[in-house]
C-alpha cells in the first residue's frame, strides 16, 4: 500500500519550491532595504561631514570649538541609535515574514500528517488500534512541543526588543547628558 500518490508528491514538491522562492524573495527584500538604508546614511553623513568641516574651519577660538563639538555630540548619538532601530526593524520584519511562512508550512504539514494518520487508521488491519493510538499520541506530543517552543521563541523576541529599546533609551540619555556637560564646560570658560 502506497501512502502518497505521484500527484501528491509532485504537489508537495511544487509547494516546497514555491515556499523556497517566496523565502528567497523576502530575504532579498530585507537585504535591499538594508542597502537602501546604508546608502541614505552614507549620503547624509557625507553632506553633514562637509557642513561640519566648514563650520570647524570657521571657528575662531577654543571655546567656540568646544561649543561646536558639544553641538555635534547629541545629533550623532541620535543618528546612530536611529540607524540601529532601522536595522532592527528591517531584521525583525524579515524574520516575521520567515516565521509566518514557517508557521504556514508547519500547519500545512501537520494537516497532511493528520490526514495520512486518519487514512492509515481507516485502512489498518484489525488489531492495530494500539499502534495507531500511539502514532496519534506521538503526533500530539510533537505538536505540543512545537507550540511550547514557538511561545518561548516569541517571548525571547519580545524580551530582546524590550532590552533593545531600554538600551537605546539609556544611550540617548547618556548622549544628552554628555552633550549638556560639554556645553556647560565649553560655555563656562572664559577666554
Amino acid at each position: 500500500m502506497s501512502l502518497l500518490t505521484p500527484e501528491q508528491i509532485a504537489a508537495a514538491q511544487k509547494a516546497n519550491i514555491e515556499s523556497l522562492f517566496g523565502l528567497t524573495t523576502k530575504a532579498f527584500e530585507g537585504v535591499e532595504k538594508l542597502i537602501e538604508l546604508n546608502l541614505q546614511v552614507v549620503k547624509s553623513t557625507l553632506a553633514e561631514s562637509q557642513e561640519n568641516v566648514q563650520r570647524a574651519l570657521s571657528v575662531k577660538d577654543a571655546q567656540e570649538l568646544l561649543a561646536l563639538q558639544a553641538s555635534l555630540t547629541q545629533p550623532i548619538a541620535e543618528k546612530v541609535l536611529a540607524y540601529g532601530r532601522h536595522v532592527y526593524e528591517i531584521a525583525s520584519a524579515t524574520q516575521a515574514e520567515f516565521a509566518k511562512v514557517a508557521e504556514a508550512q508547519y500547519e500545512e504539514q501537520n494537516r497532511k500528517v493528520q490526514a495520512l494518520v486518519d487514512n492509515v487508521a481507516k485502512n489498518a488491519p484489525a488489531g492495530s488500534e494500539t499502534a495507531v493510538a500511539a502514532l496519534k499520541s506521538a503526533i500530539n506530543a510533537a505538536n505540543t512541543t512545537y507550540e511550547t517552543v514557538q511561545k518561548a521563541a516569541k517571548q525571547a523576541v519580545e524580551i530582546a526588543e524590550t532590552n533593545f529599546n531600554a538600551a537605546a533609551a539609556v544611550a540617548t540619555k547618556a548622549a544628552n547628558t554628555a552633550a549638556a556637560a560639554s556645553r556647560r564646560s565649553g560655555t563656562g570658560k572664559t577666554a
